[in-house]
């Protein structure tokens, strides 16, 4: 499961990065992303090749259901994407990137849990592989939703938790984003774990556990106990 995230660079860095159009949505730093607030996915225009920045709804909501599912979809597991209905149709014609530099996941020690936070190549800025929908609301206002595609953990996530976000290889981002690509079975193909040695990870503070704290010391690496240590040793 990913529960929460990071993507503190700028709009600008972002746009240049993943070679998506300016667009006028606004985005600030965040340091600790939760479910069910708007978050920036990238997705290619239908109709020309280039891709757009966008704000989404972070939990997705198929068109066919109600806005109550929405804070429990905000994962969804590659292994099973392609066949349940409440993903399978988005895999295939609805796919995006959503950018990120950062993640979080937690290690139950006795009866606390610790937060570790994930990057890649310390740092960077990276995609996880999304997909979204849009659900019509009583007011017949359209409100768009994503998830995040989780896969099995490699081996630095593994000492943390069993899953991990599908992080995508930059090599693959325009076949996973061409609309005209509807076959899910190269799509699946693509889920894959990421490759472990280009990540690292370290224990953050439990200020991340508080949706409310959403600057730099969330994600600023901290000392924990020599059994916690261990963890990786």
């Amino acid at each position: 499961m990913c529960g929460r995230y990071r993507l503190s660079g700028r709009k600008q860095f972002i746009d240049e990065h993943f070679e998506s159009v300016a667009s006028d949505e606004d985005w600030v730093p965040r340091y600790n992303i939760a479910p069910t607030q708007p978050v920036p996915v990238i997705r290619q225009n239908p109709k020309e090749p280039v891709r757009e920045l966008s704000l989404v709804r972070w939990g997705l909501i198929p068109s066919w259901t109600n806005a109550s599912v929405g804070a429990s979809m905000i994962n969804a597991r590659s292994e099973t994407v392609a066949t349940k209905p409440t993903f399978r149709d988005a895999l295939k014609s609805r796919r995006c990137l959503i950018p990120a530099d950062g993640f979080y996941e937690w290690r139950k020690t006795g009866k606390a849990k610790q937060p570790y936070c994930f990057e890649v190549n310390e740092g960077e800025l990276f995609a996880f592989a999304g997909i979204w929908d849009r659900w019509k609301d009583p007011s017949g206002n359209w409100i768009k939703t994503c998830s995040i595609l989780t896969t099995t953990p490699n081996a630095v996530i593994s000492a943390v938790h069993d899953r991990m976000p599908v992080i995508l290889d930059p090599g693959s981002y325009d076949l996973w984003l061409d609309p005209g690509m509807r076959d899910v079975a190269a799509a699946s193909e693509l889920l894959k774990p990421y490759d472990s040695r280009l990540m690292r990870c370290y224990p953050v503070s439990t200020r991340i556990n508080h949706v409310a704290n959403d600057d730099e010391e969330c994600s600023r690496p901290v000392e924990i106990t020599k059994a916690q240590n261990r963890l990786f040793a």
